[in-house]
């Protein structure tokens, strides 16, 4: 029995645009509750999100329980983070912060067993070969990992041409807040400089033949992007939803039943993350 098939890594070579969502609770009821939810692909945050290796892997129990696709981000590439998650049974990761395409070479070698790479060998007690079920697992595993690499520096952009040449990459994924950030825009990503610097970098995406990804919470954006070749995309946090709509219950039902026309509203969802 070979490895399982990573669905989203199949998806990704089709022209069948996935959208996702973030899960950023850092909590497996509420990850329970939102894969209920028809998306295509559920990540979850390790990096800015309260979540070690015990909380990602009962939240990639239930999105994987429920048939969903998880993809987890880790917070840093270091390689014993990537040991441990492959372990648990993640089979797509979104490495943040990769400025070069050394950094993302050293990346494809920590998901890979030998002689591709140097990913440990400890499956036979992991979840990720059923602990132990699997019996040919070693030989398919390195088939079914999906390596997604965030560029949202300048330097990422400078170096993103020999990014997109690293095999073993299957995907770039954009970060906007942090690309702003270091372009001279914090908290502003639809800035035309930043703007203008995610459009090449998804038609060099693309051309590579590479899956490219982004996030945004803007609809009209998320339809920008798809537009201009992105073919993952995610379109909602999940604290962001919950935090936006408790807050217009409040002020909505604070308006009807106790007449307060002064009520403060609830802000706008911002563009990106």
């Amino acid at each position: 029995m070979p490895a399982p098939t990573n669905a989203f890594k199949a998806a990704l070579r089709t022209d069948d645009v996935q959208v996702g969502t973030w899960l950023g609770f850092a909590d497996a009821y509420v990850a329970e509750a939102a894969a209920t939810a028809d998306f295509d692909w559920f990540l979850i945050d390790g990096e800015h999100a309260p979540n070690d290796i015990p909380t990602i892997l009962s939240q990639v129990a239930v999105v994987q329980g429920a048939g969903r696709n998880a993809v987890v981000r880790l917070p840093i590439g270091e390689s014993w983070m990537v040991k441990q998650a492959l372990d648990l049974g993640v089979q797509t990761l979104l490495m943040p912060m990769v400025d070069s395409a050394q950094m993302a070479k050293k990346l494809v070698r920590d998901c890979l067993y030998p002689p591709q790479g140097h990913r440990g060998v400890g499956a036979g007690l992991a979840r990720a070969s059923d602990f132990n079920g699997i019996k040919d697992y070693l030989p398919t595993a390195n088939d079914e990992i999906c390596l997604l690499v965030q560029v949202e520096s300048c330097a990422a952009m400078e170096d993103l041409d020999n990014i997109l040449q690293v095999v073993g990459v299957d995907g770039v994924f954009i970060g906007p807040s942090d690309l702003a950030a270091d372009m001279g825009f914090l908290g502003n990503t639809g800035a035309p400089e930043v703007q203008a610097t995610i459009e090449s970098a998804l038609a060099r995406i693309r051309a590579a033949g590479k899956a490219a990804g982004i996030l945004t919470t803007n609809a009209d954006e998320a339809k920008k992007w798809v537009d201009m070749g992105a073919n993952f995309i995610a379109v909602s946090v999940d604290v962001i939803v919950y935090a936006e709509g408790m807050r217009k219950m409040a002020a909505d039902r604070k308006a009807l039943l106790k007449g307060d026309a002064a009520a403060e509203p609830a802000p706008a969802a911002g563009s990106g993350y």
